[in-house]
């Protein structure tokens, strides 16, 4: 007699899960395909995949192109790999068989150091008047040289003090003159902005190649 669970009110109810002996669906590690819980970086893979058509790409397939969603399950199970859904919103879905535990490890890895990388950066800030002089311009523009040849941004800021506030165009052709002097070593990311009493300018350092 086959084996009913009883149910929690004592009768009986009809087996749902797995059957003993049954096979998983590649890539599923154990988990029924309906039930996997997904992370928000995570994709389609194997059984969720609902598209009648997929466009298989990538290095494991030797011709890549249209194919019914059931020839390229097979071709994922032949190779004891998963069948990944990577572009879901394409026409028909573009997927790839991979393994996708891998996958997902190395792009997690990436995003992991991609975030390192960018609390890693430091800003330094180079001040100046509405009238720097020449000598002094130039003082400061050796300095942020040196700043975005080591990898740090530099933010420029000009501060008008009282009625200096009249000098607010000529404050904005010197940030100007600074980013187009500094044209080989960083790129602007924004226009001089002026917010109160301050103008400032953004400045990121351009990797060398």
């Amino acid at each position: 007699m086959p084996y009913k669970p009883k149910s929690h009110y004592g009768g009986s109810r009809p087996f749902t899960g797995p059957k003993p002996g049954g096979t998983r669906p590649a890539g599923a590690r154990g988990q029924h395909p309906f039930t996997r819980q997904k992370g928000e970086d995570e994709l389609n893979i194997n059984e969720e995949i609902m598209a009648p058509q997929v466009r298989l790409v990538g290095d494991n397939i030797e011709q890549p192109g249209i194919y019914s969603l059931s020839q390229a399950k097979a071709k994922a199970e032949e190779l004891g790999l998963d069948l990944v859904e990577i572009t879901a919103k394409a026409d028909p879905p573009v997927c790839k068989i991979l393994d996708y535990q891998k996958y997902l490890y190395q792009q997690r890895k990436k995003a992991k150091e991609m975030k390192q990388n960018a609390s890693k950066i430091v800003i330094k800030e180079i001040r100046f008047g509405p009238n720097t002089d020449e000598h002094d311009f130039q003082f400061k523009l050796k300095h942020a040289r040196e700043f975005l040849e080591e990898g740090s941004k530099v933010k420029a800021s000009i501060f008008f003090r009282g009625r200096s506030i009249v000098f607010a165009d000529q404050g904005e052709k010197q940030l100007l003159r600074f980013a187009v002097e500094l044209e080989e070593y960083g790129r602007a990311e924004n226009m001089p902005t002026l917010e109160g009493k301050r103008m400032t300018m953004m400045l990121a350092p351009i990797k060398k190649k």
